[in-house]
Order: structure tokens, then C-alpha cells, then sequence
């Protein structure tokens, strides 16, 4: 397969941008930190890319190292893609892109899709300024849907969409709005929760660092 274009630099930078430079390569970064999955879902949680497009990235991710292809045991016997370790270390790249961005998302207009789970990266990075040492499992329950957070579990996915399988150690409620707030820096953690804008249940100790105790 023709390798694409290159900027024929050498530097880092553009060495790293011959890679993942190309439209939707990033968002399918994103939505792997999840986890592993199927072409379906990716295709559905990308809206506005096409089939061929998005089976083309997939192709170049393959080829480039960031992800890998394996079909899962009978009875699902799917077939699922996932990031390989390579891939997986985008994940500061993605979170410095969300909190450059975050500023700048306002409400949502009137042709912007919307995904739960895409406010996870930028507040998972709120969440680990809070929590410190604290590790385990949040779960963070939304207007626009329900997913959950891995902090501290460098093993584990970034994020995954709905409840915590396991069950969570603590669980945040809040409206999308206060999501934004907190995601863009207009709102700190500490006083969303001071004010009864985020709720925090739980007790154990990822629970009360995030409350504060």
C-alpha cells in the first residue's frame, strides 16, 4: 500500500503529523481509548465520516502501527479494532488537544452532534487534579448519557461508554452545562461540588478526595 504524503521534514513534529495529521485519524484515536471496537460503532460515533473514508484510516492506522485488527471468541465472533501500545501513548496528545480546545465549546449549535463520552478526556484530566493519589473508577452520569473513567489504572482504557461494569467507586452527576464549565476551566471542581452542581457519591477514598474530605 502507497505510503501518503509526507512534509519531508525532519522534525518531530511533522515526522509525527506524516502519521496522525490526516482528517479523522485523531477522532478514531479517540473513540479506541475506550476500548476495543467494531467498525459499526466507530462509523457510529464519527458522524460525517463516510465508510470508505473511515475503512481507509483504518487501513493506515494498521500499516502505521496504531492499531490492530483481531476477531473476537464465538458467540460474538466479531471483529474489532484496538490501539496497540503505540497507539495508546496519543492519549497525552489527545488530552493537551481537549484542554486547548475545551474553551472554546460554548453551547452546542444547532448541526453539532453530541456523545456522552466525549467529554471524557477533558474531564478526566479534571478529575485527576482533584483525586491525587486516589485510583479507581468513576462513573459520571450526564444530560446526554452515562459513561465512565479509569484513573490511576494505566492498564486499563482511558474511558468507556455506560455504567462501570464493576461497579464504579464513585459516581459524579452533574447537567452538561456544568460538564462544559468544569472541562473548560471557567469552573473548578471544588466549587461545582461546594455548590451542589456536582454531585459525588461514594466512600470510598476516590469518593472523598473528589468531595474534598
Amino acid at each position: 500500500m502507497p505510503r501518503r504524503r509526507s512534509y519531508d521534514q525532519y522534525c518531530a513534529a511533522a515526522r509525527a503529523l506524516d502519521t496522525v495529521g490526516d482528517r479523522w485519524t485523531l477522532l478514531i484515536v479517540r473513540e479506541l481509548l475506550a476500548g476495543p471496537r467494531r467498525y459499526t460503532d466507530l462509523h457510529a460515533d464519527l458522524p460525517g465520516v463516510s465508510t470508505d473514508v473511515l475503512a481507509s484510516r483504518l487501513r493506515d492506522m494498521e500499516r502505521d502501527g496504531l492499531v490492530t485488527r483481531r476477531k473476537l471468541p464465538p458467540p460474538a465472533a466479531a471483529v474489532v479494532y484496538e490501539l496497540t501500545a503505540r497507539g495508546a501513548r496519543l492519549l497525552p496528545v489527545l488530552d493537551a488537544l481537549a484542554a486547548w480546545g475545551a474553551p472554546d465549546l460554548g453551547d452546542p449549535g444547532p448541526t453539532d452532534a453530541v456523545r456522552a463520552h466525549w467529554f471524557a478526556l477533558p474531564l478526566l484530566r479534571v478529575l485527576r487534579g482533584r483525586a491525587g493519589a486516589a485510583e479507581g473508577t468513576v462513573e459520571v452520569r450526564l444530560d446526554a448519557g452515562t459513561f465512565h473513567l479509569h484513573l490511576g489504572a494505566p492498564a486499563a482504557p482511558a474511558y468507556g461508554e455506560g455504567p462501570a461494569p464493576a461497579g464504579p467507586d464513585a459516581v459524579l452527576a452533574l447537567d452538561d452545562a456544568t460538564c462544559r464549565a468544569l472541562c473548560g476551566g471557567a469552573l473548578p471542581l471544588a466549587d461545582a461540588v461546594a455548590a451542589g452542581a456536582v454531585s459525588v457519591t461514594g466512600d470510598g477514598p476516590l469518593a472523598k478526595a473528589l468531595r474534598g474530605q
